[in-house]
């Protein structure tokens, strides 16, 4: 079985259900918004959250696909930095029961965090104080850390740091990995549009984006459009659309994949275990309807409960019903 690594922002998530939305405007959080905090700023939300409904969990985009696979069964890898600290050591004990290989890098930097602050209406607000996460640097990457994978899943948030990123996804094509990268916000596309252009181009092998990210890649309005210019910088392209399904693209034909109607509770991390549940149907060889059918299958599942992740349970029905997409004709 092919064997997938990932490389993220790693993040400890902190889940917390707040009663309206006027909490949000006590720190002046557009409702819906990802901003970055300061450490200080992190630590006044949490103590003004005491005694709300809350959870934790290890979280980044890269983190969350990765814990999806190996949830299904691939063995996986995960490379970050942390610090010396609560968060981190929660991080990396959360990734290891998942049977997930980590390498962390340690700083004495506080460990970055987000707080996410869920409405009654499942929306989310994000307040995010990235601390040791984004000192991973180019000088940690090395080609023993690509031994033994076949996959690198990259997360378009690391593009804070061009010569990190860079470096890891030609350091991995050299180590002959198939690379995915998974596009990060959309103002963050806009911001570096030049530079996934042109690391798309040398290096990427599976595109993810959502309808924003696509847009802003491409540079215009018209999603389909957007799809057909991803598909020329590399060999497979994934636009998530939501509750309009997704469409995928590999060389130019496109192929149309529905959801999975569900009462959606939180979307955080619906893109990523999307994109964890399409890779598990590449590693494996499935069609790619397959591929997109299963990724709308643990997508479809993680928007159900609060956070990122799934019970065990619940990966038991998934398993069970990805056997029968499988044998579905």
């Amino acid at each position: 079985m092919k064997k997938v690594i990932g490389i993220g922002n790693a993040l400890t998530d902190i889940l917390i259900s707040i009663e309206n939305d006027t909490f949000l405007e006590k720190f002046a959080m557009p409702r819906g918004s990802m901003q970055l905090v300061n450490v200080d700023i992190s630590t006044k939300i949490l103590r003004a959250t005491e005694g709300m409904e809350r959870a934790l969990v290890s979280g980044g985009s890269a983190a969350n696909s990765i814990h999806g696979l190996a949830s299904l069964g691939i063995e996986t890898g995960f490379v970050g930095k942390v610090g010396k600290d609560k968060w981190g050591n929660f991080f990396e004990s959360d990734m290891k029961k998942r049977g997930i290989n980590t390498c962390l890098f340690k700083s004495e930097t506080e460990s970055g965090r987000a707080v996410a602050l869920i409405s009654p209406d499942s929306e989310r607000t994000f307040a995010t104080f990235l601390g040791a996460a984004v000192e991973l640097t180019a000088n940690d990457i090395t080609p023993e850390i690509f031994d033994g994978y076949d996959y690198l899943h990259i997360e378009g948030y690391l593009v804070q740091n061009q010569e990190l990123i860079e470096t890891a996804l030609r350091t991995a094509k050299e180590k002959g990995l198939k690379i995915s990268l998974d596009m990060a916000s959309f103002n963050v596309v806009e911001h570096n549009r030049h530079f996934l252009l042109d690391m798309a181009d040398k290096y990427v092998d599976i595109l993810f984006a959502n309808e924003e990210e696509a847009k802003a890649f491409a540079n215009v309005q018209n999603e389909e459009k957007a799809v057909e210019i991803m598909n020329c910088y590399c060999e497979l392209s994934i636009l998530k659309r939501g509750s309009r399904g997704s469409v995928i693209s590999f060389k130019g034909n496109k192929t149309v994949i529905d959801i999975n109607p569900v009462k959606s509770i939180d979307t955080t991390g619906a893109g990523d275990l999307y994109a964890a549940g399409f890779l598990y149907g590449l590693i494996n060889s499935l069609p790619l309807e397959k591929c997109g059918q299963i990724g709308s299958l643990t997508s479809a599942n993680v928007i159900q409960v609060i956070g990122p992740k799934i019970s065990d349970d619940k990966w038991t029905e998934i398993k069970q019903k990805i056997e029968v997409i499988i044998k579905n004709n």
